[in-house]
């Protein structure tokens, strides 16, 4: 079974939600990202999504945008992203998703892509900027079973078109919590619960819910909404704050650990 699907299965036999962490490839350097994962790893996060590099991020807020360039400045390229999932992959099973957009990946070739991936030991693809619907109309973005493809919902997605984006989506349904790019809040948007049931109307996979999730107290009144709370923003921001440390890792393992506990006392 893909690791994403019999994460969820197992967190739902137990009653309990998911915590997903979102990083950056690549950033501070290739060796630490490494050491990045493995705190994620060892702090209890259950899906790694983990960001490809890319020069316009459009999707993104200024912390993830910074987080990018320091990985491309410090050599990301997409091929020593499969690198790094593979080294990563050889001590964990860890569900892990690829975070991209589609250049990169039609550059790379999206069926050699879609090969790669999944033999590096990726679980899934989140490609943000690449509708369902175009899929059909061009034969050469087939999808390919080999990896699970996550789709985005957001509060702006029309209602007619959630029961398509719900229905394609593999592994679990990515629901942006507000509009605008990626960052994290002081407060939670609005009307969580309500979107969230909104969505399970018209799918079977898990739903998590990411953007503006920044502390114990905010993961775990998600959490209550959702099968999934996605942190990225503020543990890329601790990255940032710390990119010329040595023990980066360990601050990030300092700063996890609290929010996947929140997650799981819900």
């Amino acid at each position: 079974m893909n690791r994403i699907d019999a994460t969820f299965d197992s967190l739902r036999a137990a009653g309990k939600r998911a915590f997903v962490a979102y990083v950056s490839g690549g950033d501070p350097d290739q060796d630490r990202s490494l050491e990045i994962l493995r705190a994620l790893d060892q702090a209890g996060a259950d899906v790694i999504e983990l960001g490809v590099p890319f020069s316009d991020p459009l999707a993104d807020g200024i912390v993830n945008q910074l987080a990018a360039q320091r990985a491309l400045e410090a050599g990301a390229t997409l091929p020593r992203m499969l690198d790094l999932v593979r080294r990563f992959r050889a001590e964990s099973e860890k569900a892990l998703v690829l975070f991209t957009y589609l250049n990169p990946v039609y550059t790379y070739g999206f069926e050699r892509f879609h090969a790669d991936a999944a033999a590096a030991g990726a679980d899934g693809v989140l490609l943000l900027d690449l509708p369902p619907d175009e899929i059909p109309r061009n034969a050469e973005l087939e999808e390919r079973p080999s990896l699970r493809h996550i789709r985005l919902i957001a509060p702006t997605t029309p209602k007619e078109r959630i029961p398509l984006l719900a229905g394609a989506s593999e592994g679990f349904v990515y629901y942006v919590s507000r509009a605008g790019v990626t960052g994290a809040q002081t407060t939670l948007a609005e009307g969580i619960a309500e979107n969230v049931a909104e969505i399970r109307r018209h799918t079977r996979v898990p739903v998590a819910v990411g953007f503006g999730i920044s502390t114990p107290e905010q993961a775990a009144e998600v959490a209550r909404a959702a099968d999934g709370v996605v942190v990225g923003s503020a543990i890329v921001n601790i990255i940032a704050e710390n990119a010329g440390a040595a023990d980066v890792a360990e601050r990030v393992l300092s700063f996890v650990k609290p929010l996947v506990d929140a997650v799981k006392s819900v």
